[in-house]
């Protein structure tokens, strides 16, 4: 299967201080791939880049072109979407103007597909059909997550970019974001995970790459790199090799 995006020997600094190093990573179409690390490693650096929110050196190339040359918001019209950490909702629109203003490409291009987009965003994610009309900023810090990977699904990407969708939020919460997650890529879109929780993303991801300061330490299919030796010692603790229900 070819390559949905292709890194090469990406470099990202800031300043004098190379924060990223000879990354390579490959998503291909309807595959989840994950990247864990600990903080300060490098994996929101790595997204912004390939998003084009930060300069870099090496090769970025999406869906066969390469990317140095093309604006961000032209990434977006090409199909990449990136989720950010802090989701950058706005907070005093509602639930349903927030999902809308994520099909802006499809409004600039004259297509009429908004209200059938929202309505399977909806099927996803039932309480944020509940929560329609309510102010974003009023939303549970579970609701803003789904509200955020809606917002994205309505620009209909091909390539899904997630940083850190578990951050802060409870258990049962995370489950429920990363079943919605692996069940995404029966559409066919391909998947770049960012997170801290390795023991959920390695359950949902088909391939992994382990970042530490700046630079690929490990990669694999998810099930071996959470079987090795030192994946286990230090980002899944004692219970790592246990299988969770």
């Amino acid at each position: 299967m070819s390559a949905l995006l292709a890194v090469n020997e990406l470099c990202v600094a800031y300043g004098k201080v190379e924060a990223v190093h000879g990354v390579s990573l490959i998503v291909a179409p309807g595959k989840i791939v994950t990247v864990i690390g600990p903080n300060g490693a490098g994996k929101t650096t790595l997204l912004a880049a390939i998003m084009g929110l930060l300069p870099a050196q090496g090769e970025v190339i999406f869906n066969g072109v390469p990317m140095a040359e093309i604006e961000v918001e032209q990434r977006v019209y090409s199909g990449m979407t990136l989720v950010p950490e802090k989701r950058e909702l706005f907070a005093e629109m509602s639930v349903e103007d927030n999902l809308l203003l994520g099909a802006f490409r499809h409004f600039r291009r004259g297509r009429g597909e908004q209200a059938q987009t929202m309505e399977q965003v909806f099927g996803l994610f039932p309480r944020l059909r509940e929560r329609r009309a309510q102010m974003a900023g009023t939303l549970s810090g579970g609701e803003r997550q789904m509200l955020a990977l809606g917002r994205a699904l309505m620009a209909k990407p091909t390539l899904l970019m997630l940083d850190e969708p578990s951050l802060g939020l409870a258990p049962l919460i995370v489950r429920e974001i990363f079943r919605i997650v692996a069940d995404l890529k029966k559409t066919g879109v391909g998947i770049l995970l960012v997170e801290q929780n390795a023991r959920a993303a390695l359950q949902i991801a088909d391939y992994g790459y382990v970042l530490e300061n700046g630079a690929v330490a490990l990669e694999g299919p998810s099930h071996e790199l959470a079987d090795d030796p030192r994946v286990v010692e230090t980002y899944l603790g004692l219970g790592g090799k246990q299988k969770t229900a």
